[in-house]
């Protein structure tokens, strides 16, 4: 089950690449209006390096680095890493000798990218509702960031798929927290029944490292 989850949660990873980068490729075929597009983001850069001091410049733009993890990563060789990078005109995805990647785009290549993941983790949500597989599922909410969810079901005591879908909340928590750059201790998730609002169960990430 949890190498089911990943693997799904790594298709999701690729599907959101493809949309949240697909204009920067596009914009690639016109020379001209690229560079200035280049030089009015170098405008934005001046401004935005002025307001939050020192910060690594590349061209004028700025670059993000991101190690995604091996468990992210799946059977993706350097050949194949490279080809992406290429389409959605990332400046590398390098395949590190643990199994990780590290991606390095520029700034607004990673806002948009965490804008359309954001999107999808929450599409991802909203169709676990009421859905065959969680039937009394009736709400979940998640703060911003991922961290920590909250899940109002019908039920009483957890049925199976309730119980292992706390996998894929830990996994939609990760995954965010790899391509946000932002370090996590926990994910949590709690249950609570839609009639009494009781808390029916919590659990947390961290416990699973013990």
């Amino acid at each position: 089950m949890k190498r089911k989850l990943a693997m799904l949660i790594l298709a999701l990873s690729l599907a959101v690449s493809a949309t949240a980068c697909g204009s920067d490729s596009k914009e690639k075929s016109s020379e001209p209006e690229k560079k200035e597009e280049t030089s009015k983001e170098s405008e934005e850069t001046t401004d935005d390096l002025d307001a939050l001091g020192d910060v690594d410049v590349d061209e004028g733009i700025f670059n993000v680095e991101l190690t995604i993890p091996a468990d992210y990563i799946g059977e993706q060789t350097q050949e194949d890493l490279d080809k992406l990078a290429e389409e959605h005109g990332f400046k590398s995805i390098v395949l590190n000798a643990d199994g990780s990647a590290t991606y390095t785009m520029t700034k607004k290549q990673h806002k948009d990218f965490l804008e359309e993941y954001r999107t999808q983790i929450n599409n991802s949500l909203n169709e676990m509702i009421g859905s065959e597989e969680y039937p009394n599922i009736t709400k979940i909410e998640a703060n911003d960031n991922f961290t920590k969810f909250t899940i109002t079901t019908n039920s009483t005591e957890l049925d199976m798929n309730e119980s292992f879908s706390t996998m894929a909340f830990y996994m939609f928590g990760g995954v965010y927290s790899a391509f946000s750059g932002e370090t996590i201790d926990n994910v949590s998730v709690t249950f609570i029944n839609a009639e009494s609002g009781e808390v029916i169960s919590t659990a947390n990430s961290s416990d699973m490292e013990q």
